[in-house]
Order: C-alpha cells, then structure tokens, then sequence
C-alpha cells in the first residue's frame, strides 16, 4: 500500500479583521525549513509596517517536524493556534505565515487567539487539499561531465530536485515516491559507472 498524506496543491490566502487590526494569512505548500524561513522573510519585507508576522509549519509525512512563532505576541497566543489549524486540518508540508497590522486596540490573549485560528482557517478552507505519495529525499553526487546525462534521466522520469550545488563536482538533492526508488536508483548507478 501507498503511503499518502495531505497539503495544499497551491497557495491561498485568508483575511480576518478584529477592532480595527487586520489579520491577513499566507497558506503555502513548502518541503523545507529554508523555503518557510524565505516565506517569512519575504513577507516581513512586503509588509514592513505591520507589527507581526506569527507563522506556524509542519514538514515530513510523518508529521513529527513542525514549529510555530508568536513574533513578539504574548506567548501561545499566536503561533499555536495557527498549527493547530494546520492539525485540525490533517496537513503536512504546509506554512502559515499571518501578518498582522496592529488596530489601535488591544484584544487581549484570548481575543488574538480566536483572531490568528480564524485567519489561517479562512486561508486553509480557500486553498486546495490534495493527497501526495510519500517521497524520499535522495543525494547524489557525480562528476561534472555527467550532468547532462543525469539532469536527462532525471527530467524523463519527472523527478523533482529540491536542492543542486554544481561544480566541478556535482551534489543534487532529489525527492522520488518509495515505488521509483529502486528503478532510479538502478539507472543512476548505470549512468554514472560509464
């Protein structure tokens, strides 16, 4: 049996306003702590006037990585009410990033709760769910003069690189499904003995 799990087809976004601040949510679907941390950073740079920027992630089919960020809001009143929307949704390989412009009055802890859950639920009920095959993350390494052989075999069977450092030595990140696994792994080993 196939090993699935759930996340978002694309991003999409949602909107909340609460006496007078405006509560805007990002919903990615992200493979990587890097891609969340250039999300984030992306959208403090667009929105350098607002006073927040709470996110919350989970990564792996496993569920077991994920992370949230109050960004200066009292603690727990931020970042986790937005993972839990990533759970109560049952997502994985997602980030919430909710940008907040600061209203004029205070909401207190249970008003900015209620305020960032509704946020990333309305960007999480606007985006599509899709289920994806569990995949694995391979490295490979290889001589520079076989890039155009692997970087073919690679694009033949669709296979995605997350990560590639070309040199004269040559080191490519790839994530394939359990079921081409072996296959790949057999045309790559062909390829680089020649």
């Amino acid at each position: 049996m196939v090993a699935t799990y759930k996340t978002l087809a694309n991003s999409s976004e949602g909107f909340y306003k609460e006496k007078g601040s405006k509560f805007l949510a990002f919903a990615i679907p992200v493979t990587s702590e890097a891609e969340v941390k250039a999300f984030i950073a992306q959208k403090r740079k667009e929105h350098h006037q607002a006073v927040h920027v709470c996110s919350a992630f989970r990564l792996g089919a496993d569920h077991k990585l994920y992370r949230s960020s109050d960004d200066g809001e009292p603690s727990n009143s931020a970042g986790p009410p937005i993972l839990g929307q990533i759970q109560a949704f049952e997502l994985t390989n997602v980030l919430i990033a909710v940008v907040r412009y600061y209203g004029g009055t205070n909401l207190g802890v249970g008003g900015l709760i209620s305020a960032y859950r509704t946020a990333a639920k309305e960007a999480l009920e606007a985006a599509l769910i899709i289920e994806k095959e569990e995949e694995l993350e391979l490295q490979i390494t290889f001589a520079y003069d076989k890039m155009y052989l692997v970087m073919d075999h690679l694009k033949r069977e669709k296979i995605h690189i997350t990560e590639q450092n070309i040199n004269d030595t040559c080191h490519l990140t790839i994530s394939i499904s359990k079921e081409k696994q072996a296959k790949v792994e057999g045309l790559l080993a062909a390829i680089l003995a020649q």
